[in-house]
């Protein structure tokens, strides 16, 4: 592993920001689950981050606080549970892989909606779409003479 994390161009967290915690897994595994602690718990400070003080501007930090809202914790803490495989190590890296994809996605602005109208060809063919449909419906109805 690297010495830092690379979320985007401009923000890379310290490893050693991250806070690593193994437990043992639960579930189907027999021995192996109840001995090894192969199940990882990343917890990274999303709200207190001096990396992410430094590395993004006020606005972005709020953007990227408001949209993670509901994944941290009431301190401003993210966790991650990872027990994916058997080994330590690779569910360690899928937390770390994780933790930039949840990030990345929280820095990420959508883009603006450009309003546009339907063309007058295409409400057309909306229109003499309708129409058939309803010949088909009138078509099925009895006709009581």
């Amino acid at each position: 592993m690297s010495d830092s994390v690379k979320i985007s161009d401009h923000v890379a967290i310290p490893e050693n920001e991250l806070d690593f915690r193994f437990v043992t897994g639960g579930g189907p595994g027999g021995q192996h689950v109840n001995k090894a602690a192969t199940k990882v718990i990343l917890s990274f400070d999303v709200a207190g981050s001096p990396t992410l003080l430094s590395q993004l501007s006020e606005r972005d930090r709020v953007y990227l606080l408001e949209r993670l809202s509901h994944r941290l914790t009431n301190e401003g803490v993210l966790k991650l549970h990872v027990h994916e495989t058997r080994s330590q190590s690779q569910n360690r890296q899928i937390a770390v892989f994780r933790l930039q994809e949840i990030l990345r996605e929280g820095l990420r602005r959508p883009k603006k909606r450009k309003k546009t109208r339907p063309s007058r060809a295409t409400n057309q063919a909306r229109l003499d779409a309708k129409k058939r449909r309803g010949e088909v419906k009138r078509g099925r109805s009895k006709k009581w003479g």
